[in-house]
């Protein structure tokens, strides 16, 4: 590391610098890394596109959001008092529920003096001669900061799919993502519905009896398997609160910071009794267990993976009515668990309803939205409301929509393009007092808790730089390439690494983004923070600090 200690004159900081750190966005990254840089007495500004706080659960306002994390797992853990204070009410909450409880951490800790909401960053440039950041806003002003830290998540840009006369149809559209605020009633719409994926799931079991006619135009489907939500009581929520300090340990210790452990035992370590009696519990489980909790190979070894998801298969045939439609129904171009699983209630049962129709798109095409619906190969459907369920330009889309710019202008988008690489998912070479929450390359899973550790590291960062007057941090070349070759390595066993998804960045509605790439860490919890944590202790040699 190279370590020189200099002290940029004071009136110089002093003329340029509007803010000690500048945070973009303020969804659960944005607040907390608001409040841990307050405590160490910085000047900070977060800036929001939404007119509100909330992030994800701001902007996701579709009928049926909500968590996928047991709540208590998903919820800040750096207060005992609000950890106190706060009731849940179900074992996976609803967008509503989420949103107060994001509005109370605010309120309770003063956070919103500090933000600046309605405020979208256009461009952030980096000055090499003054050591600050500025970042122009869409409506033209500019600020400037030490440090500028992106918390604008990985899920938050949508993707709009390719479909020629999306802006032609004449009644109400919106994306999951872009949902208005105001309640929509459903009661004798006519409505399609494009996506099957997590929140195209939720949306069509939440609305599927409302409406007059649903039709799901789906061009491939997901596995999916039982979320089994239930209402939280009184004395429920007092053992769970009791239990918090052990609940956070366990999520810092499994494979993604859910509260499920990786059993012990390969699929084939057991008789085939006990290996169905397993699954069977699984699925009749809580959340996530029957994808984070499963046996030790069925995310690595193909055939295991194979049997799971034949059971799974065959649980789908056995809810759905119509044989035609369950096959449709099964994916056949991934195995179970290698793609994100949406969790879902009856979602399988809505094609039971006579109201409900499903397009396979791969054999009927649609051609075109039109002024009264949706053009297929076959027919044209017409509509009263039309759903855009088609995700998001997953982990860069918010980095490539600012104009990021480093040493001597270079662009972080056409770096990205030669090669996506990070230092702990946090720094980028040529890109010096940047620093990002979850960025590329950084852990994903039950993301509040990878969240509140990068904010930390991070935090503890920058204090230690405030400590040794140092006013400019960047991950040395050699640094990021080693961590690139260590994340190539902790995923090398993965099969999900071998899928297009969102998490191997292929996304077929975003230019550019039809190829696999390196995006995300596919190790364990324990051993991002361990290697994380050994920088720290060795002082962030593999850090250029002056």
């Amino acid at each position: 590391m190279t370590q020189t200690t200099t002290s940029l004159d004071e009136s110089l900081q002093e003329k340029t610098l509007d803010y000690d750190a500048i945070i973009i966005g303020a969804g659960i990254a944005g607040l907390y890394q608001l409040y841990t840089l307050r405590k160490l007495g910085l000047n900070v500004r977060v800036f929001e596109a939404g007119t509100g706080i909330g992030g994800t659960w701001y902007w996701n306002r579709y009928p049926g959001a909500r968590f996928d994390s047991e709540s208590y797992s998903y919820a800040y853990s750096f207060s005992q008092e609000l950890l106190d204070e706060w009731d849940w009410s179900e074992h996976f909450a609803s967008q509503p529920e989420i949103l107060r409880y994001l509005q109370h951490v605010a309120d309770k800790f003063d956070l919103l003096k500090d933000i600046q909401c309605s405020s979208s960053v256009k461009s952030a440039v980096y000055d090499e001669q003054t050591r600050t950041w500025e970042i122009t806003l869409v409506d033209g002003k500019s600020h400037r900061s030490r440090f500028l830290i992106a918390g604008m998540g990985i899920l938050s840009e949508p993707t709009m799919p390719n479909i020629e006369g999306i802006d032609t149809f004449e009644g109400p559209s919106f994306h999951t993502a872009r949902w208005p605020h105001s309640e929509i009633d459903f009661s004798g719409l006519r409505v399609g519905i494009i996506g099957t994926g997590a929140s195209g799931v939720q949306t069509i079991q939440a609305i599927c009896k409302k409406v007059e006619h649903l039709t799901v135009f789906q061009r491939r489907p997901n596995w999916c398997a039982p979320l089994h939500n239930s209402k939280i009581n009184t004395e429920e929520m007092q053992q769970i609160r009791s239990g918090y300090t052990e609940m956070f340990d366990l999520c810092a210790q499994t494979q993604a910071g859910f509260l499920h452990t990786v059993d012990p035992r390969g699929t084939f370590e057991v008789t085939e009794k006990e290996r169905y009696a397993f699954w069977e519990h699984l699925y009749a489980s809580k959340g996530f267990g029957i994808w984070q909790g499963n046996f030790k190979d069925v995310l690595t070894d193909p055939e295991a993976n194979k049997l799971m998801s034949d059971f799974v298969a065959d649980k789908i045939r056995n809810r759905v009515n119509n044989p035609d439609i369950a096959e449709k129904l099964i994916p056949k171009d991934h195995g179970f668990g290698t793609r994100r699983v949406p969790l879902e209630t009856n979602y399988y049962e809505s094609y039971n309803n006579k109201n409900v129709e499903l397009i396979d798109i791969n054999e009927n095409p649609i051609k075109r939205i039109t002024a009264k619906g949706i053009l297929t190969k076959e027919k044209e459907y017409e509509f009263d409301f039309i759903i855009y369920a088609t995700g998001f330009n997953a982990i860069l889309g918010s980095y490539d929509k600012i104009d990021f710019q480093g040493v001597n202008g270079l662009k972080l988008k056409d770096q990205w393009q030669q090669k996506l690489s990070t230092f702990v998912g946090m720094q980028v070479n040529n890109f010096p007092n940047l620093f990002m929450i979850m960025g590329p390359h950084a852990i994903l899973g039950n993301n509040p808790r990878s969240i509140e550790y990068n904010v930390e590291w991070i935090t503890e960062l920058i204090n230690f730089m405030k400590e040794k007057n140092f006013t400019r941090a960047e991950a040395t070349p050699e640094a990021v390439n080693s961590w690139y070759e260590y994340v190539l390595e902790q995923g090398k066993h993965s099969l999900s690494n071998q899928i297009d998804s969102w998490m191997t960045g292929v996304n077929s509605n975003v230019e550019g983004r039809q190829e696999r790439i390196l995006a995300r860490y596919s190790g364990s919890q324990s051993s991002y923070r361990n290697r994380c944590n050994e920088v720290a202790a060795n002082g962030y040699a593999e850090l250029n600090l002056q």
